[in-house]
């Protein structure tokens, strides 16, 4: 009988199951998925997506099974808007968001786009109105009321994004959400880690605080300042948000957004959410995104880099092929990756072995031996590993060119 814990494609701690800690989450039921990527992801300095190729990554979104594809923001170009329009009548199930400022004209803009809905965005953080704009408190509330409802007259569903939130004031934030749910009554509201600069346990806090002001869903939506994106959406989703916000790759400003493909592995591994996402198309569409931003992966990027499968170290080879959750947390073929054995300084007989017979070569031990020799000096002499064609040469030298 299968644990959560331990799955066929999955062996991870069952500590994350434990009673004891799952008493201290308020996990909701159903988790919904937002992806930013055409919106927050293209604002990565230097990254510009075309309009077809926004509607190509919407329909990668959507086959790979997101609820919410957020589309971009129609006051950004003429290019943008026809691009979200493009998305909005493309018969996706995902349901199509545009960005939206706290203005007539911008909700009017979304609404020519033919969106479900919009993400209506605000500043709350004190240093963003201290010292970037020139609203005070009460002209805040005062837009926020009106630009919900001016949305909701106009038949759109409202996502209320007071951005910064993890820097405003606690009092401000309760006078902002008591008048908002008295007169408008957004459909959601979102806590929003601009700066990426809230610990896990203050963004479990804070959703918390926040879910004794409002009524409705709280979504989640972090950036990775100081690497914690995924940590605190997920801090979030255990305090009870129930919409996760994320960017293909962790595109975004600065250090990015946090990268969607490691939240969604993450709850439905480490908390065992059913998600309708297709988990083994992550890596496909991480390929694709990366090409057409110009923003190669790091190889030891997690989830779908180049290096969390690929196998440079000869010990344990042997159980690598028999079980290979013993060594993995994960199957690669669990997010569409493929296992890899690289030939280098650290390469032992184990990967030999196994190069050789996929290569269909056989070998006594001592030329087992010789042929590790001369891969690990050649792996020092280029600072790196072998190339397939470099292997093969050295099989060949201690073999010989026939076929055994």
């Amino acid at each position: 009988m299968q644990e959560p814990w331990h799955q066929d494609k999955w062996w991870v701690s069952e500590y994350n199951f434990a009673p004891a800690v799952r008493e201290q989450q308020q996990l909701p039921e159903k988790i919904i998925v937002h992806d930013a990527t055409l919106r927050d992801g293209e604002q990565t300095p230097g990254v510009v997506f075309r309009m077809e190729e926004k509607v190509a990554i919407a329909r990668m979104l959507d086959e790979l099974g997101v609820d919410r594809i957020e589309a971009g923001m129609p006051a950004v170009s003429a290019e943008d808007a026809e691009a979200i329009g493009e998305i909005a009548r493309a018969g996706l199930k995902a349901k199509i968001m545009a960005f939206s400022r706290a203005m007539p004209a911008d909700i009017d803009r979304a609404v020519a786009c033919g969106v479900w809905g919009i993400i209506l965005e605000v500043p709350t953080g004190y240093p963003k109105l201290k010292y970037q704009f020139n609203w005070t408190e009460d002209e805040i509330i005062a837009k926020s009321v009106t630009a919900i409802n001016y949305a909701h007259d106009r038949g759109l569903y409202v996502t209320f994004f007071p951005f910064d939130t993890t820097r405003a004031r606690m009092d401000f934030l309760k006078r902002l959400f008591a008048e908002v749910m008295r007169k408008a009554t957004p459909d959601s509201i979102a806590v929003v880690d601009t700066t990426g600069t809230a610990t896990p346990a203050a963004m479990g806090y804070l959703v918390r605080e926040i879910k004794k002001m409002v009524s409705v869903p709280l979504e989640v939506h972090t950036h990775n300042d100081l690497g914690l994106g995924t940590a605190t959406t997920l801090a979030a989703v255990e305090a009870g948000a129930e919409v996760v916000h994320g960017c293909i790759n962790g595109l975004g400003e600065r250090a990015g957004n946090t990268a969607l493909e490691e939240v969604l592995l993450c709850l439905a591994a480490l908390y065992g959410y059913r998600l309708k996402v297709d988990l083994s198309k992550l890596a496909a569409i991480s390929m694709r995104v990366a090409e057409m931003a110009g923003q190669p992966l790091a190889g030891n990027k997690p989830v779908v880099g180049s290096l969390p499968f690929t196998r440079e170290i000869g010990l344990g080879m042997e159980v690598l092929q028999k079980s290979p959750l013993a060594i993995f947390p994960f199957l690669p073929e669990t997010v569409g990756k493929k296992m890899e054995i690289v030939m280098g300084k650290k390469t032992g007989k184990g990967s030999v072995r196994v190069k050789l017979e996929e290569m269909g070569r056989r070998a006594t031990e001592e030329e087992i031996e010789a042929i590790v020799q001369r891969v690990k000096e050649l792996g020092i002499a280029k600072k790196g590993i072998l190339t397939q064609e470099e292997f093969e040469q050295v099989v060949n030298d201690v073999l010989g060119q026939g076929g055994f």
